[in-house]
């Protein structure tokens, strides 16, 4: 199950922790505010199913999480939520994979905030006993989302390739660019080791 992450003390100051019903207010604020900034980027379900209450959303997260099929955190900045990240498509197996998502609000984009939450997050799915011990989690982004790219590309994390109409974002299929994280990319955990670039 998720519990509280924290980065390095010489990475970017920030925390990782399980978002609760009692998050509402300051989560929905922060969503309003970036609707228009997250919206390019924003997936959906094509077959257009019933709205869920953040309540009802949350409850679907916290079965995901008692299954190991996904996890979910806030991502906090100075005791402030700033964004969200998660870990999805969980398969176990010969595979042991996942996929992040993640986005962070607008004020505090460019800061370094979505790398160390996606380093925190890896570290959390391949190493942490009580994670899911994962072997690979995948960034999927549009092919024009250069602000996500950086991110992987800041996570030294491996280029893959096109996947053709793989995921529903916007009204439409559209392609995605993947990017992948290995256990043995990073022995001294990706936050270390993101953490010892940026001040190198």
């Amino acid at each position: 199950m998720p519990h509280e992450l924290r980065a390095p003390s010489s990475g970017v100051a920030i925390r990782l922790r399980p978002l609760a019903v009692q998050d509402y207010e300051e989560w929905n604020e922060v969503r309003w505010r970036n609707r228009a900034w997250l919206s390019p980027w924003e997936s959906g379900d094509p077959v257009h199913g019933p709205g869920l209450s953040f309540n009802a959303w949350l409850q679907g997260q916290r079965r995901d999480e008692s299954n190991g099929s996904g996890a979910l955190f806030a991502i906090e900045c100075q005791m402030r939520i700033v964004g969200q990240i998660s870990l999805g498509a969980i398969s176990y197996g010969s595979m042991r994979t996942g996929v992040v998502g993640y986005w962070v609000d607008q004020r505090y984009a460019g800061r370094g905030i979505a790398p160390m939450a996606a380093a925190l997050l890896a570290d959390w799915a391949m190493r942490d006993p009580d994670g899911p011990q994962l072997h690979r989690i995948e960034i999927a982004m549009l092919p024009h989302n250069d602000r996500s790219r950086r991110v992987a590309q800041k996570l030294q994390a491996h280029h893959e390739g096109i996947r053709l109409k793989y995921m529903y974002v916007d009204g439409h299929w559209r392609d995605h660019d993947t990017y992948s994280l290995l256990r043995e990319d990073a022995p001294e955990g990706f936050a270390a080791r993101l953490a010892s670039r940026t001040i190198g």
